[in-house]
């Protein structure tokens, strides 16, 4: 797992894909892990190494028209990004094949989007590598035993590339976001021991609130 750092030519490591996901779930949780280097497995973790310890030994095959590329190494230079797919099929169809990314994952479809946009970020790659629009991709659950298929329209492609901007923006300043308290989120992540989040943010809110008791004292608008 290699942070997206600042070289001292000027030039930033591309952001891994992995990260893009932890993004959208929290921002603080993607510099935790990506610019602090800091991790804790729970259960949720280990299964997910389980799961994708069977996609990382690579290979290629084909069946029924359509080629498979396990573990394929993923990169796009014009968005600094750079990963590895868990399998990517390859669909012939009038001389040319068109890719269909496809992320593992061990849990069920969530409500929110952030593996949407890891898989999302895939099929840019893969546009930008083989210059053929790619469509749609597809998300397997390890849970349900089942895909579920992600079109690439242009409310996600437009929110891939703000979570790439976003943390772009945080590892170019090597710094850590505050906590943004989400209960069921927090309660749910592996690193909130590590995180601490009420430990920050209940603080900073009683400073705050502190000092605008003070201001509204010192300007009589408290009586």
């Amino acid at each position: 797992m290699v942070p997206a750092a600042a070289h001292d030519t000027g030039e930033a490591e591309p952001i891994p894909l992995s990260a893009l996901q932890h993004a959208v779930y929290c921002l603080r949780q993607a510099a935790l892990i990506h610019l602090e280097r800091l991790w804790a497995d729970n259960r949720f973790t280990a299964e997910g190494d389980v799961l994708h310890a069977v996609a990382d030994k690579g290979g290629s095959r084909k069946a029924r028209g359509v080629r498979r590329v396990m573990a394929l190494p993923l990169a796009s230079e014009r968005l600094n990004i750079a990963g590895v797919a868990d399998m990517v099929e390859f669909h012939a169809g009038e001389g040319v094949e068109t890719p269909f990314p496809v992320e593992y994952k061990r849990g069920k479809a969530k409500l929110h989007r952030a593996d949407e946009v890891q898989l999302c970020a895939q099929a840019l790659c893969l546009e930008e590598m083989t210059r053929r629009n790619v469509p749609e991709g597809a998300l397997y659950y390890a849970e349900t035993k089942r895909r579920v298929v992600v079109p690439f329209d242009s409310a996600l492609r437009d929110l891939t590339r703000q979570t790439i901007d976003a943390l772009a923006e945080v590892f170019a300043s090597r710094r850590t976001p505050p906590p943004t308290p989400h209960r069921s989120r927090c309660r749910a992540c592996s690193l909130i021991d590590l995180c601490r989040p009420d430990a920050v943010v209940k603080p900073v809110k009683a400073w705050r609130d502190r000092m605008v008791t003070t201001l509204l004292s010192e300007t009589g608008e408290l009586s």
